[in-house]
């Protein structure tokens, strides 16, 4: 089971936080961008770009911050953090 979980946040308070559980069989990374997918849909965002600075944090903490930087829109909250919670 794969499981990221996503949260909101603004001055340092969580607005809203989710969980996207994954037990399909497709690659770790189509897992991430699913789960990212979805977070976005469920919060009415946009989809954040992925900067070469967002991928190695990721890469080395399995947890990413999504910026204003990230979207093209703006957002009104401070960043979306996610965070890889369990995995196969």
């Amino acid at each position: 089971m794969f499981r990221l979980w996503a949260k909101e946040f603004k001055d340092n308070h969580m607005l809203k936080d989710t969980v996207i559980a994954d037990s399909s069989d497709d690659t770790r990374t189509h897992k991430v961008f699913h789960a990212l997918d979805e977070v976005c849909y469920q919060f009415d965002l946009g989809k954040p770009i992925w900067l070469d600075s967002t991928i190695q944090d990721f890469k080395r903490h399995d947890k990413a911050r999504f910026t204003q930087d990230n979207f093209i829109e703006s957002i009104d909250f401070d960043y979306l953090e996610i965070h890889v919670i369990e995995e196969d």
